[in-house]
C-alpha cells in the first residue's frame, strides 16, 4: 500500500468517526472511543502524525451495549482495512479506501446514507436481542 493510499485510507476513517458521531447525536446513542492506535500509546518522543488517535470506536444504547463497532487496521498491517461490525444482526462488512470511489465494501461505495441505514438495522437488532 503506498503512502498516500495509506493516508487517504485514514482520512476515510476519520470521516466514518465523524458520521458515528453524527449518528449518534441525531439518534440519542453514545459514540465511544474503544481503543488507541497502539503507536499513538507507545509513541514516547516521536511525533505521532496519523490523523486520529482512535483505532477502535462504538455505538451504544443508554446502558452501554455496542450495536455497531468500527476499527481500522494499524500502521503496521500489511492489508489495511475498515471493519464495521453489527454483533446483534451478525454482520461483518470489511471496508477499503478505492481512489475516485473513497470507501467500498465489496464493489459497493460506503457513504453517509448507507452507513446510517446499517446503524439503523444494528440498532433494531439489539432492541429485539
Amino acid at each position: 500500500m503506498s503512502a498516500s493510499h495509506e493516508r487517504e485510507l485514514y482520512e476515510a476513517w476519520v470521516e466514518l468517526l465523524s458520521w458515528m458521531r453524527e449518528y449518534a447525536r441525531e439518534k440519542r446513542v453514545r459514540f465511544e472511543k474503544e481503543a488507541d492506535f497502539p503507536d499513538f500509546i507507545y509513541r514516547m518522543e516521536r511525533p505521532y502524525d496519523l490523523p486520529t488517535t482512535i483505532m477502535t470506536a462504538s455505538l451504544s444504547d443508554a446502558l452501554g451495549e455496542p450495536f455497531l463497532l468500527a476499527d481500522v487496521s494499524p500502521r503496521h498491517a500489511k492489508l489495511k482495512r475498515i471493519g464495521i461490525r453489527l454483533p446483534r444482526a451478525h454482520i461483518h462488512l470489511h471496508a477499503h479506501y478505492e481512489p475516485g470511489k473513497g470507501l467500498v465494501t465489496g464493489k459497493i461505495p460506503l457513504t453517509k446514507e448507507r452507513f446510517f441505514a446499517l446503524a439503523d438495522r444494528a440498532r433494531e437488532a439489539l432492541a429485539f436481542a
